[in-house]
């Protein structure tokens, strides 16, 4: 694993966090605010560049893809860059691409800007996760990785709607003129507090790419896929479920997302520190919980205060997967975490777009109701995953 200079310092700080992660945060930010926010402008887009909905829809799907395929090349093309400039040269190429999203005279300019933006997406976590776990002790960092993190899960609570407020009253390309700026903040912050990093020339591209091979590593890839699978299995149609089912007011589901994403940002941070004092134990009480989460919310759908606190407990339990598998996988490929750590969210963006996908054909199938029981069956594949994970660990099977 790649050396941060000059750490001791930091590493002796004890249980504080260094203010460097700040950057990293605000970056996450920023990136989270791009990817989503477009789920709230769609009207918007649509009308300015004379395109229908579901084709403005497809600048989601596009940001996805973009993220999953781009991520690893990206990766492996840059492995050789210094991980401070790399991080810069990212935001570079995140700021430019937001910038001709907010300046695109047509659909096609604005699409290609959406799929240039999103190679930054995941090679950023991926490198930023490598940097926020070598700024603390390895006790703490399951905790540095998810203060990364809450950047993109903060974004869902008050970038989102914040820049769905600006789309709307000051047309959506200011929300891309906003992101800008956060990007430009974030590229000032990683210059001026990100340490510098002294890259590890011993680990060629061909041992990386190998070190992708391990069935274990494979094995948590898989893990982080189907818990993401079964996360948007029922988030992505979060707001007919408890409008058709439930019996929200359609003003209410907003407030009801922004809850979510409370208990998403919880999660995310009480996943890491628990994920620092027992790792696999916790992923595993975590899948199983989600288990039951799931099934709870089959039947509590239907009873709008149950169903709340349900929604709420479902984000914290969901998100608090992220920093555990993020660190495991990290453990696992010493001799590629860069690599490996993006390729980790590449999966996860194939987890959340087949998500989608399963959820659309259950509901056709078999209605809205059924949304929590598919994403129960997924979470226990999960489980079923880790415990996999957990036993060869007992049993000392190495991870090649």
């Amino acid at each position: 694993m790649e050396q941060i200079q000059s750490l001791s310092k930091t590493k002796e700080a004890g249980s504080k966090f260094p203010i460097a992660l700040i950057s990293l945060t605000v970056g996450a930010f920023a990136i989270g605010m791009t990817e989503f926010v477009i789920m709230g402008l769609l009207p918007n887009v649509a009308d300015d560049l004379n395109v229908s909905i579901p084709q403005a829809g497809q600048l989601i799907t596009g940001y996805a893809l973009g993220v999953a395929v781009g991520a690893p090349v990206l990766a492996i093309l840059t492995h050789r860059l210094p991980q401070k400039l790399l991080l810069c040269l990212l935001m570079v190429l995140f700021i430019l691409g937001n910038a001709a999203a907010a300046l695109a005279p047509n659909y096609t300019v604005l699409m290609l800007a959406r799929l240039f933006t999103a190679l930054a997406h995941g090679t950023f976590f991926g490198v930023g996760s490598i940097i926020a776990a070598n700024l603390v002790r390895p006790d703490k960092q399951a905790g540095a990785v998810s203060i990364m993190m809450a950047g993109l899960t903060v974004a869902n609570i008050i970038g989102v709607p914040f820049g769905t407020f600006i789309g709307q009253h000051f047309g959506w390309r200011a929300t891309f003129g906003s992101i800008v700026i956060m990007g430009i903040l974030s590229f000032i912050g990683i210059a001026a507090l990100i340490p510098k990093i002294r890259p590890d020339a011993s680990s060629s591209l061909l041992r990386q790419v190998k070190a992708l091979a391990q069935p274990k590593l494979l094995l948590v890839y898989a893990a982080g896929a189907f818990g993401l699978c079964s996360l948007f299995t029922v988030f992505t149609y979060i707001a007919p479920l408890l409008q058709d089912v439930t019996g929200f007011a359609e003003h209410s589901v907003t407030w009801i997302l922004i809850l979510f994403g409370c208990g998403v940002t919880l999660g995310n941070i009480v996943g890491g520190k628990l994920a620092d004092w027992k790792l696999m134990p916790v992923l595993i009480g975590n899948f199983a919980l989600l288990v039951v989460i799931f099934a709870l919310l089959s039947f509590t759908d239907r009873y709008p205060v149950a169903a709340v606190i349900t929604i709420f407990v479902w984000g914290a339990l969901a998100f608090g997967l992220l920093p555990g598998l993020q660190v495991r996988i990290m453990t696992l490929a010493k001799d590629a975490p860069a690599l490996a750590s993006t390729t980790n969210h590449s999966v996860l963006n194939l987890g959340n777009a087949c998500g989608a996908y399963l959820g659309g054909h259950a509901i056709i199938l078999f209605g809205l109701s059924s949304l929590p029981w598919f994403g129960a069956l997924l979470s226990l594949i999960g489980l079923l995953i880790v415990l996999i994970i957990y036993v060869m660990d007992r049993k000392g099977v190495q991870s090649a």
